[in-house]
């Protein structure tokens, strides 16, 4: 057996795919890069691990260094290790999402970054540097199953919302146009989003019922409804 001591070590990296939603659009937050490799290029917040640091505290360091957001709830979903995804050798990166309401976080470029940017996600984004093109593409494709699962939307949206707010970003966040009149038979099932008895007040759109995420309803909703 090899010894520890022995066996090979690659640097270790986070990369944080931030998604935040504000006036009905869905956006990924992007630094550029002030540093090699890569100057110039737009890039998913990240960086690597430092002493015995975990994984989240990493990732939560350099979001604060890189754009400012703090107190950010982060969820693993891959590792990448291809050859050659770092011009500088042989690196490791997990990565994570964040679902947040970007109105919450104003993006701050810090000593780590040129600039920190919101990009609309369904239009084309600048090319982004290492591989982390692959690395959004996939973090998109997985809150886009982990949506259909999981309350996870109820994190973009204000506390108090209308059901044509919730379809909206719905179709943000799956990239398709939803019936209407399905959406509301569906969410009418769903005793977790919880009519407020009042309305909109104010803009040009006729007021329309307000509802909120009910964290308590939603689970017992989904005990009751498994198999």
């Amino acid at each position: 057996m090899t010894k520890y001591s022995e066996r090979s070590h690659y640097p270790l990296s986070v990369d944080s795919v931030i998604f935040g939603y504000k006036d009905g659009l869905l956006q990924v937050a992007l630094i550029e890069r002030k540093k090699p490799p890569f100057v110039g290029m737009w890039a998913i917040p990240g960086g690597f691990m430092e002493g015995d640091e975990t994984v989240e505290e990493a990732a939560i360091r350099e979001l604060k260094e890189e754009t400012g957001i703090e107190d950010v709830y982060l969820e693993q979903f891959h590792v990448f290790s291809k050859r050659g995804r770092d011009p500088r050798g042989p690196t490791i990166t997990i990565a994570l999402f964040a679902l947040i309401r970007a109105d919450q976080c104003s993006l701050i470029a810090t000593e780590d970054a040129a600039q920190a940017k919101w990009w609309p996600v369904n239009a084309p984004l600048p090319p982004l540097a290492f591989d982390h093109d692959l690395i959004y593409a996939q973090a998109l494709s997985v809150i886009r199953t982990a949506i259909r699962l999981r309350p996870l939307v109820f994190e973009l949206l204000p506390t108090e919302f209308t059901l044509t707010q919730l379809q909206i970003l719905y179709e943000q966040v799956l990239g398709i146009k939803i019936d209407k009149r399905n959406f509301r038979k569906k969410t009418a099932k769903m005793n977790f989003i919880v009519n407020l008895d009042k309305k909109t007040v104010g803009g040009r759109q006729r007021p329309a019922m307000l509802y909120r995420y009910d964290e308590k309803l939603y689970q017992e909703f989904s005990k009751e409804n498994l198999f």
